[in-house]
């Protein structure tokens, strides 16, 4: 017998669609934008001299400080860094800052897009883009500074959970927890606009967007987690609600990262709800074994790291693969015309003479009728969606039943 479907999931998922259906024949991306963005860009060039007052004080050293802190607070280290938090046993902690850094991912990139606000001009300010993460994020838009808002809701929600789970912490360590988010904060901040990545509008954008979802998170998490571990029809809401906010993200003045960014970020969001759902009471409930315990001491720990880290590299790699051969297959199967940006080098080809609408984020009248032949679809998008989800499962249900069979 099916299992019903709660009234909160239809009227979330309709929701999704009825925003998509107005956004469409109303136009709200564009008039938004022209009403929000002068007013952003202004602030941004009337921040330039204070980034170059900044930046007098420049030298390789400062450089190199906030160009590694950057990189500790970005997407691809919290990407490198969750997974390993799922195998030193914190379970909880770990599927609630994934959920939450695809929230933000997703809020974040969507505002950027939205406003479509540049970043300061350079030259005259001096850009420092050290690795190639900074220089991907050099090419996306600037408001709201995506580390600030990420460090804002990742470090203020791990100091929540420390506090929560340690009812019985004194002030001194309390406030010395909040003095070292508010500092960290602060460095990454202001090492943005020292590396002119960021104007002063722009950190605190990050900074009010951040606090407002990290205060909403904190209200729904126990919910969401409940969810997760026990609702109904977890992941086939998950996938659809996935599928329906690639459709519902507003459309840039210029295609930047901040797309492929989220639909990756989403597909790893996908693959952790699901994979815990169906595993959570082998793997990830309350009493497994945390670090530093009799049960997962370091070396075992390690050499679940030394173990998971090349399997999940392998399932993203395999997960890529099929991906490439399957949904340009079911594509053509459905009589959906498709484009490739750059994974399938024949689709590539074949799209270079196409007309601009075929680009990876078109509108939302041609994403609503992106079956039309006027329209084609990059099927880069679901590829890199699939590759991640299938990378995100592997971490919580693959390499956790590897690591049974090891005894690690």
């Amino acid at each position: 017998m099916m299992e019903t479907i709660p009234l909160w999931q239809i009227l979330s998922l309709s929701g999704i669609l009825f925003w998509i259906f107005i956004s469409s024949v109303s136009n709200l991306t564009q008039k938004a934008r022209s009403f929000i963005q002068p007013s952003i860009t202004h602030h941004v060039v009337m921040g330039t001299p204070f980034i170059l007052q900044i930046q007098r004080f420049q030298n390789g050293l400062l450089d190199g400080f906030f160009s590694l802190l950057s990189c500790g607070v970005s997407v691809s280290f919290y990407t490198a860094f969750l997974p390993v938090l799922f195998w030193s046993g914190h379970s909880k902690l770990a599927r609630q800052m994934t959920l939450l850094m695809a929230f933000c991912d997703y809020l974040g990139s969507a505002i950027k897009d939205l406003v479509s606000a540049p970043r300061p001009t350079s030259p005259p300010v001096r850009r420092v883009t050290a690795t190639k993460d900074e220089k991907e994020n050099a090419l996306e838009y600037g408001l709201p500074s995506s580390h600030t808002l990420n460090t804002v809701c990742l470090s203020g929600y791990l100091l929540h959970y420390v506090l929560a789970n340690n009812p019985e912490t004194n002030g001194v360590v309390i406030l010395a927890g909040i003095s070292m988010v508010c500092l960290l904060v602060g460095l990454i901040g202001f090492g943005r606009i020292y590396l002119g990545m960021h104007s002063v509008i722009d950190v605190l954008g990050g900074l009010v967007v951040g606090l407002v979802i990290l205060w909403f998170w904190i209200l729904v998490h126990d919910y969401v987690d409940s969810f997760v571990i026990s609702g109904q029809n977890v992941t086939s809401f998950s996938a659809c609600l996935s599928f329906l906010l690639l459709f519902a993200y507003p459309t840039p003045e210029l295609p930047t990262p901040s797309f492929e960014s989220h639909a990756a970020f989403s597909g790893v969001a996908l693959g952790i709800v699901s994979g815990v759902q169906q595993t959570y009471f082998q793997f990830h409930h309350y009493n497994v074994p945390r670090i530093f315990s009799q049960q997962l001491t370091l070396p075992i720990f390690m050499g679940r790291t030394f173990v998971g880290i090349p399997t999940i590299l392998i399932v993203k790699f395999c997960s890529k693969t099929l991906s490439k051969w399957i949904l340009p297959v079911v594509c053509n199967t459905l009589g959906i015309p498709i484009s490739s940006s750059s994974y399938i080098p024949a689709l590539k080809e074949s799209s270079s003479s196409e007309k601009k609408c075929g680009s990876k984020q078109f509108g939302y009248p041609q994403r609503m009728l992106f079956f039309s032949s006027q329209v084609s679809y990059d099927v880069d998008t679901g590829i890199r969606f699939l590759q991640y989800a299938g990378l995100a499962w592997s971490v919580v249900d693959l390499v956790p039943s590897i690591f049974t069979h090891l005894r690690l």
